[in-house]
């Protein structure tokens, strides 16, 4: 028996008119081709997936679509030898939820390519409270480390500090003994909020989103910055000797107003990281390093959850600055 499942789906006119959002009730054969389908137990609503659903930036790249970039759940029915019913397994990126129908749904039919499964100590729950944020967070540090950044060079610079990817950034590099600077736009209202989650220093982002000089004071070893444009631009001029700066976001925009100069009189690096399509070995790396050095603790006090039903809501305030930490969209 094909029995029915519920689903947010985003419609939109062929001649070109406002997408529009429904919630419905879909079978299996209503899914997308894949060999591997998964019964969903929890996404999450990042930053792309408040784009997506809003309307506010084309990411959607086919209609009708269902969203949502992450997802994790139990493996109902697997032709991939990889992946057995019963299997916890997690989703982040390779264009689900928006080429490919994605985690606001129940079930969800995916290449087995595209699954990594879940560590043992990481229930779905949190691994939605992880998620594509978290997931992107565990890659930046990881670049950090690979350039060489260790504790004892200096201070971690974390910007977008009150949203998800700094939120578990910084969990992460306090755990791993960096002393962090969280920077952001409601510093003073989420100062305590910020040194709960490990921030040994709290500055507005004021200090860093406007015009700045190609070379500014050396201030921080490294930064995460999840935010882009003049922002990133400042936060490189302000990195120190041979520092190293891990680019993930572009909140405030695409742009990037610098110069060379931080790069050919500091030695300071700049270091792309994607996650949408990063390779099966570095995903799987990244996964085990949350579930070694993440408090979870400090997870669920980041975390709120809500049902299908508040995405759509939720999506708004994301893209409004209003969200804090990671939702958990319980299926």
């Amino acid at each position: 028996m094909n029995q029915t499942f519920q689903a947010i789906r985003v419609s939109k006119p062929e001649d070109g008119g406002d997408q529009t959002v429904q919630f419905v009730d879909l079978s299996e054969d209503d899914l997308m081709d894949g060999d591997v389908t998964v019964a969903v137990e929890h996404s999450t609503v990042n930053y792309k997936d408040g784009l997506a659903v809003s309307g506010a930036s084309p990411i959607l790249r086919r209609f009708p679509m269902i969203p949502g970039i992450d997802f994790a759940g139990r493996v109902m029915r697997s032709d991939d030898p990889r992946f057995s019913p019963g299997d916890r397994v997690v989703l982040n990126g390779y264009g689900v939820g928006e080429a490919h129908f994605g985690g606001f749904a129940q079930r969800a039919r995916v290449k087995g390519d595209w699954l990594v499964a879940l560590p043992e100590s990481v229930t779905t729950e949190q691994a939605m409270g992880i998620g594509t944020a978290g997931y992107t967070a565990a890659l930046c540090v990881m670049a950090l480390e690979r350039a060489g950044i260790t504790p004892d060079q200096g201070d971690v610079l974390v910007t977008g500090a009150a949203g998800g990817v700094g939120s578990v950034a910084i969990a992460l590099l306090d755990r791993l003994g960096y002393r962090v600077v969280a920077s952001s736009r409601r510093a003073a209202e989420e100062e305590t909020y910020l040194r709960m989650l490990g921030a040994d220093e709290v500055i507005d982002t004021r200090e860093l989103a406007g015009s700045g000089r190609p070379l500014m004071k050396e201030r921080w070893a490294a930064a995460v910055d999840s935010v882009g444009s003049r922002t990133l631009a400042n936060v490189v001029a302000g990195t120190r000797y041979g520092g190293t700066v891990a680019a993930c976001g572009l909140a405030q925009g695409a742009d990037l107003p610098l110069t060379v100069m931080p790069f050919i009189l500091r030695g300071v690096t700049l270091a792309g990281v994607d996650s949408v399509m990063a390779p099966r070995q570095r995903r799987e790396e990244a996964w085990a390093r949350l579930a070694k050095d993440l408090d979870i603790a400090r997870l669920n006090q980041m975390t709120s959850h809500i049902g299908l039903d508040e995405v759509p809501r939720i999506a708004a305030e994301i893209l409004a600055g209003k969200v804090r930490g990671r939702v958990v969209v319980d299926l």
